[in-house]
């Protein structure tokens, strides 16, 4: 059975009329260089079927056969073609129309000279493809072991056999030219075969080989592509990379095809951008081309003395470079003239108002709680100076009342003199009493009925007073 995704015709008994070989198709095809037949499920009439088809061997070599007996060939399908001096075993990669174009396209004649196809492949074909496909290692590694003994100057990379065993061809790439006479000599007497030399390039050398390339996919030489075009580094210069081998280079050591794939459309987008050749010319300084984005059409230019760069489009740049090519000199990249500077009072006037209200606002806060704090500190020193002062009236008075005690003794003499002077004492210590704020209030007259004392300090400093006197007269 051939492969479950083959798009190859199916037989009548349903089964896929492949290659038989169940290859990996979602990777790439059974074979290398598949082309997808587009017309294959169209239905043409026999008589205007075309009767060249395409037929691949080894590692996507392709030629082109005629079906003279008109066989009823399909894609995959192996078959025994004439080939100089012998025949080999090959399968059929196209047929039909797209064989015309792909013939027009490689600049292939449809003349005599187009080989013709024998038979369609047997059995006993395929096994001796096989025994032979078997020798085609161990003939590379004595091979190169005869070059090194040689010192020839080049790189064998493949060797195919013909399905006759006749022939072998020999594939090599070399930077000079090699004079291989004596290696023909010793490959013809030790493999006794017919010895063809095949010098290739590197891109078709890297193709025949295959490989994954940096992208994650197959090699686009070894699945698709067949013509080998030129590729500079202007390529990657007008496409912005960076001019760094390891990263252009691809597996065969050369640039990367692929640089080629995106240029025209690159050179496309560069038409409307301008050359510049040479640094642009301001009154800041010169400005020099740092970076051009080509989809975007903006241009970065940086200073000599700074690290930063400055977004231009690509009509500014225009502009510059004609202001330039006529001896003017613009202010910036981004304007001709500088800008008068706005007087105050202009744009954002109404903001500066607003941070000088509220600067004025702060520093009468300030001012405040500068006040208020000065305030507090008063009243604090004279609570504490009220404070001391109770006290020491509360202490005059303690020391009254000891002195009262030690006067009146059993003596009725001092008594009698010392009437009048006690009660001034105690008059006196009444009036400090009343003095006090707290202290007076506490060992003075009852409560009213509210609950508040009443205020007897004149009451008891106008009964304190004639007494006085009178004391002071009896003295």
């Amino acid at each position: 059975m051939g492969c479950s995704t083959c798009s190859s015709v199916k037989n009548e008994d349903g089964s896929v009329a492949g290659c038989k070989n169940n290859g990996g198709c979602s990777t790439g095809g059974c074979n290398k260089m598949n082309v997808f037949d587009w017309l294959s499920n169209m239905d043409i009439p026999d008589s205007n079927r075309f009767d060249i088809v395409e037929v691949g061997f080894k590692n996507g070599r392709k030629e082109f056969f005629r079906n003279s007996d008109n066989l009823d060939l399909v894609t995959g399908e192996a078959v025994v073609v004439d080939v100089p001096n012998g025949h080999h075993v090959g399968y059929v990669s196209l047929t039909g129309e797209l064989v015309r174009l792909q013939m027009k396209k490689k600049q292939v004649a449809n003349d005599d000279e187009v080989k013709s196809i024998y038979r369609i492949a047997t059995a006993k074909d395929l096994e001796k493809l096989d025994k032979v496909k078997k020798r085609e290692m161990p003939t590379l590694y004595r091979t190169r072991t005869i070059i090194d003994d040689l010192k020839l100057d080049m790189k064998l990379t493949d060797i195919e056999y013909q399905a006759d065993n006749t022939k072998a061809t020999f594939y090599y790439s070399a930077d000079d030219r090699v004079d291989f006479r004596e290696l023909i000599k010793i490959l013809a007497s030790e493999f006794k075969i017919r010895v063809e030399m095949r010098q290739i390039s590197l891109r078709q050398e890297a193709g025949r080989l295959g490989g994954i390339g940096s992208c994650g996919r197959e090699l686009c030489c070894s699945t698709w592509l067949a013509d080998f075009k030129s590729v500079s580094t202007s390529a990657a210069r007008y496409q912005n990379l960076s001019l760094n081998p390891s990263k252009l280079s691809g597996q065969c050591g050369r640039l990367k095809c692929c640089l080629n794939y995106e240029l025209d459309t690159y050179m496309d987008a560069l038409e409307n951008i301008p050359e510049v050749e040479k640094p642009l010319v301001t009154e800041k300084g010169e400005a020099t081309l740092q970076k051009t984005d080509i989809f975007r059409k903006i241009m970065w230019f940086g200073y000599a003395n700074e690290n930063t760069w400055h977004p231009v489009d690509v009509d500014r740049v225009a502009e510059i470079l004609k202001l330039n090519s006529e001896g003017v000199t613009p202010a910036t990249l981004a304007e001709d003239e500088l800008a008068e500077e706005l007087e105050v009072g202009g744009i954002n006037s109404d903001l500066d108002q607003l941070d000088k209200k509220y600067k004025s606002k702060g520093k009468r806060n300030k001012r405040k709680n500068k006040r208020s704090n000065r305030g507090g500190d008063k009243n604090r020193s004279n609570q504490q100076a009220g404070n001391k002062n109770s006290n020491k009236r509360q202490a005059s008075n303690k020391n009254s009342k000891q002195q009262g005690n030690n006067k009146q003794q059993p003596n009725n003499k001092q008594q009698g003199n010392n009437k009048p002077k006690n009660k001034g004492n105690q008059q006196q210590g009444n009036n400090n009493q009343g003095g006090g704020k707290q202290d007076g209030n506490k060992q003075g007259a009852p409560k009213n009925k509210k609950g508040n004392r009443p205020n007897n300090r004149k009451k008891n400093a106008n009964k304190n007073r004639p007494q006085a006197n009178k004391q002071s007269g009896d003295n």
